[in-house]
């Protein structure tokens, strides 16, 4: 089964991050085609994926291999390359991508400082320009730009075939869960409609739970914030004393249960009595409709989330 699809594979060497971000009318697609590794360097394989063409480029380009060099090695090897659609970038950045001759117009690929964008079965050589643009001209952190250029691909046309998945990965050493292994961002929409949309809400709850703030920024808990934050939690069972705008024990406690409850406990200072903007946004969004209290610098938490 071909795997019509578009995809960009970046780095930002600066960071130590390598990502892929992938769309396709495929289920699933971020099952097959997204392979990466900190400081090895990223693989999209599509069309009739050859999937060994991950890990295997993945040991090469970890061994000092160029990626074009790497590339190379597999396709000489590989019988099917004809129908073979291939983006790769390194652990020093360098991208190569490459286009079988069977593959389903509209195909081809685009290479940059940093980046290879790639596709087929596509509704015209206009996806992978505007991924292309979408990623030089995008700020940010890589996750940032990486889904700029899927998302500009996707308006673009993108597969022509229409919508269903869509992935995005980022990896660097040490960035998942606790440290334990290198997935810092790894989200899938498997089949829906329209995926582009809801892996954009994905990025932004991850954000919210993995991401963090200047103390400096945080908003402190007293007056509104507090008496806000005691109603919500009182009528959810967590805060059983008078609503008094204090952050006293009893308010810190029901806070500490929570934002527990919620997985924001690495975006409040209990001692303290401070919230993160974002995670008070949410709150209020969630679960109740407060009044942002301005920060120490004049801004509303409102303000603060909605920028990011």
């Amino acid at each position: 089964m071909r795997i019509a699809t578009f995809s960009i594979v970046a780095a930002d060497v600066a960071r130590g991050e390598w990502g892929i971000a992938v769309a396709s009318r495929f289920l699933a697609v971020g099952a097959v085609v997204p392979w990466t590794r900190a400081d090895a360097g990223a693989v999209a394989t599509q069309s009739y994926a050859n999937t060994t063409f991950g890990p295997a480029g993945l040991d090469l380009m970890q061994q000092g291999v160029p990626a074009h060099e790497a590339l190379e090695r597999l396709l000489a090897a590989d019988e099917g390359r004809a129908q073979r659609q291939v983006g790769m970038l390194d652990g020093a950045g360098r991208a190569a991508t490459f286009t079988g001759a069977e593959c389903f117009a509209w195909a081809g690929g685009r290479t940059g400082p940093g980046y290879a964008c790639q596709g087929n079965l596509l509704t015209g050589p206009q996806v992978v320009e505007r991924m292309a643009e979408a990623f030089e001209g995008t700020p940010g952190e890589l996750a940032v730009r990486l889904f700029a250029a899927l998302a500009a691909g996707d308006r673009a046309g993108g597969d022509s075939r229409g919508r269903q998945s869509a992935a995005l990965l980022v990896v660097r050493q040490g960035g998942g869960y606790a440290g334990f292994n290198d997935r810092a961002l790894d989200l899938r929409v498997d089949d829906a409609p329209n995926p582009i949309p809801r892996l954009r809400r994905l990025i932004e709850l991850h954000q919210l739970y993995s991401g963090t703030s200047d103390p400096a920024e945080r908003v402190e808990i007293r007056g509104a914030v507090a008496r806000d934050l005691q109603t919500m939690m009182k009528r959810l069972g967590h805060y059983h004393r008078r609503v008094n705008g204090a952050y006293d024990s009893a308010t810190r406690e029901a806070l500490r249960a929570f934002t527990g409850k919620e997985n924001l406990e690495d975006r409040v200072d209990l001692e303290r009595g401070a919230i993160d903007p974002p995670a008070l946004v949410y709150l209020v969004r969630t679960f109740g409709h407060a009044r942002p209290a301005k920060r120490s610098s004049g801004a509303s938490p409102r303000r603060r989330a909605d920028r990011r």
